[in-house]
């Protein structure tokens, strides 16, 4: 039973972390290269104050509020740039920040934080608290595709200079995008810390950034449930199966290129055209 726990918390953080950059990259079309930075901000933010003798619940908001911060500051930095080069610059946020923390001896430095205190409610208590953020994450983002700040994201993913001619702020809701998908990603990382209880720099450097973003694109970028599915399933193959761990990278970089090459709008787009096709 333990391992089955640690299999469903493994796969509902995992899901809450891809629907976060799904708001950035799915929804307004940023294509994020350093979404781990923000996960690993949450994560040593929610040890921190836990090591210090907060409960996990209270240290949840300051590690939102910590990534969202500093995703403020990297969204203003990249409003003007677009495509290849929001690319380039989201590198290297996640280069400098492992850069950065392997340098801070108050955050472990090289080594990282062990004994990460356990959820005082357990491994079964952590699970459902790893569902209910998933699932209210879930249910903003199913909100925000609806409203009118959906429609502004997608406008601005499909074309910012129309988005521009249509009335749409582009740079406000370019903000509110970072700052909403990284709050997320702080959230799944102050989780997956108390998770696994041991956090270093590596274990949130550039791979998991592009792993996080295959989840994104194999799922269907703009999809919360494609997204979620493809997370759920990637996140707990590598455990499953030891093949895929040692391969994970090939594995991962060959289901994009298939996804690109005949599904572009990943496993949402091609299960719709299927029920398309059956009406």
């Amino acid at each position: 039973m333990a391992y089955e726990i640690i299999l469903a918390t493994t796969m509902a953080i995992t899901i809450l972390f891809a629907l976060s950059l799904n708001i950035i990259t799915g929804f307004c079309g940023q294509v994020s290269l350093g979404h781990a930075a923000f996960y690993g901000l949450g994560a040593y933010t929610g040890a921190m104050l836990t090591k210090a003798g907060w409960p996990l619940i209270a240290a949840l908001p300051p590690a939102a509020v910590v990534a969202g911060s500093v995703g403020f500051v990297v969204g203003l930095a990249s409003l003007r740039v677009r495509h290849d080069f929001l690319a380039i610059t989201t590198m290297g946020v996640a280069f400098l920040f492992v850069g950065l923390v392997r340098k801070q001896e108050w955050l472990g430095g090289e080594i990282g934080i062990a004994g990460i205190p356990a959820a005082q409610f357990g491994r079964p208590g952590l699970l459902v608290l790893s569902i209910i953020c998933a699932g209210l994450f879930a249910a903003v983002a199913v909100y925000i595709k609806r409203s009118w700040m959906g429609f502004a994201f997608d406008s601005i993913a499909n074309d910012e200079d129309t988005a521009r001619v249509l009335g749409i702020d582009v740079p406000r809701f370019k903000l509110w995008a970072f700052v909403i998908g990284t709050s997320g990603a702080g959230i799944a990382g102050a989780l997956y810390a108390h998770h696994v209880r041991y956090i270093g720099p590596d274990s949130f450097g550039f791979v998991e950034s592009v792993t996080v973003l295959a989840m994104v694109i194999i799922g269907g970028g703009g999809s919360v449930w494609g997204v979620a599915l493809a997370a759920a399933v990637l996140s707990v193959l590598p455990l499953w199966f030891q093949f895929v761990n040692d391969y994970k990278l090939l594995i991962y970089g060959l289901l994009v290129f298939g996804v690109v090459r005949f599904s572009p709008d990943g496993i949402a787009g091609a299960v719709q055209r299927l029920l398309n096709r059956r009406s």
